[in-house]
C-alpha cells in the first residue's frame, strides 16, 4: 500500500503511461491527481481516462479544467473566455471532445464539474494539504491551540477562494504558508500548476534545481528555513509536462518515502 501524487499531465498520455509502468500501481495503492489533465498535449481525453482509472484515485480540479468548464458553460456567449482557453492549449481538448458523442461529452463535462479543489491527506509523520495551485497565506481561521488537525485545515481551506486554490502563484510560492512552525511541525502543502522552471523564480528557497541533469523539469521542495525548523513547507510537483518534448516530463511522487518517478515527453507525444 502506497500513496502517489501527480499533476499537470497536460494531455501527454504516453508519458503518463510510461511513468505508471515504473510505479506499477496495485489495487491497494491510493492516487491523488492534482489537476490539469487537459490541454496542450495530443491526447487530453485519453489522459483523463487513464487518471480516472487509477486505483483509489481522487482527482482535483485544475485551472485548465476550470477554463474548460467556463468555456463549455458560456460557449458562444463569452469569446474572451474561449480565446483564453485556446491560447492556453485548449484546442487539443476541444478536438478530443468533438470526437465524443453528445452524451459522452455531456457526461465527461459533468464529471469534471464535480471535482473537488482540495484534499487533506493524513500520513504517519504529518498531514498534507493537496491543491492544484496553492493557498493564500493568512486567509481563514487559525486554530487557537496552534494545532492544524484535519478539522482546522478544512475550515482554513473552505475560507480560501476557488480562484486562489486553482490559480494562485507568486503569493503562495514566495512566502511561508504559516502552517509549519519553528519546530518543523505542521501540514505541508503540495501543489502543481506552476512548472518548476517558473516556480523556482518565485520560491522563498528551494532545494536543488528546477531541471535535472538531462534538462527536464523536476519536482521542488520549497520554503525550508529557520522559521519552519528546516522543513520545506511547500512541494511543487509540476515537472513541466506543459513544455512538451525537450524539457517536459510527467512526474509521480510517492508520499510514503518521497521517491520520485519520471517519464520525459517524447517527440510528438
Amino acid at each position: 500500500m502506497a500513496t502517489y501524487l501527480l499533476s499537470d499531465v497536460h494531455g501527454h498520455r504516453a508519458a503518463l503511461e510510461a511513468v505508471l509502468e515504473q510505479v506499477r500501481p496495485s489495487a491497494d495503492d491510493t492516487f491523488y491527481m492534482l489537476g490539469d489533465m487537459t490541454d496542450r498535449g495530443p491526447d487530453p481525453i485519453g489522459s483523463i481516462r487513464v487518471c480516472a482509472s487509477l486505483p483509489n484515485v481522487t482527482i482535483l480540479l485544475g485551472n485548465h479544467e476550470d477554463m474548460l468548464l467556463t468555456c463549455m458553460a458560456e460557449k458562444g456567449m463569452n469569446l474572451e473566455d474561449e480565446f483564453l482557453w485556446m491560447l492556453n492549449g485548449g484546442h487539443t481538448t476541444m478536438k478530443g471532445l468533438h470526437k465524443l458523442s453528445k452524451s459522452q461529452r455531456t457526461e465527461l463535462i459533468e464529471w469534471i464539474r464535480q471535482l473537488p479543489r482540495y484534499a487533506i491527506v493524513p500520513m504517519p509523520d504529518r498531514i498534507y494539504v493537496l491543491v492544484h495551485a496553492g493557498i493564500r497565506p493568512g486567509v481563514g481561521p487559525v486554530p487557537e491551540d496552534g494545532v492544524w488537525d484535519e478539522e482546522a485545515l478544512r475550515a482554513m481551506l473552505d475560507a480560501q477562494s476557488d480562484e486562489d486554490l486553482t490559480w494562485i502563484r507568486d503569493e503562495f510560492w514566495g512566502q511561508p504558508t504559516g502552517l509549519v512552525n519553528e519546530k518543523g511541525e505542521g501540514p505541508v502543502v503540495i501543489a502543481g500548476h506552476t512548472p518548476s522552471i517558473y516556480c523556482i523564480t518565485m520560491a522563498n528557497g528551494a532545494s536543488g534545481g528546477a531541471l535535472d541533469e538531462d534538462g527536464h523539469g523536476q519536482m521542488l521542495f520549497i520554503g525550508a528555513s529557520e522559521a519552519t525548523g528546516g522543513v520545506a513547507d511547500k512541494i511543487c510537483i509540476d515537472a513541466c509536462a506543459a513544455a512538451g518534448h525537450g524539457q517536459g516530463q510527467v512526474g509521480i511522487l510517492r508520499l510514503d518515502d518521497f521517491a520520485t518517478f519520471y517519464a520525459p515527453v517524447g517527440k510528438g507525444e
